[in-house]
């Protein structure tokens, strides 16, 4: 299955406690980290919730 790279952009300084948990679930922990993972639509719905702090990586 294709996988998708996943970068904090943003600090979560300020963003509210679900979406810092969204940001945990996916992985990202700290600024400019970038992760990878199965692009499914459960991973879309997490990055959706965040999109403002994060961006996709082709």
């Amino acid at each position: 299955m294709a996988t998708i790279k996943v970068k904090q952009t943003k600090s979560r300084i300020g963003a509210p406690k679900d979406q810092k948990l969204t940001l945990d679930a996916l992985g990202l922990t700290k600024m400019h980290r970038v992760v990878e993972h199965e692009d499914t639509p459960a991973i879309r719905g997490l990055i959706r919730k965040v999109r403002h702090l994060v961006t996709v990586v082709e």
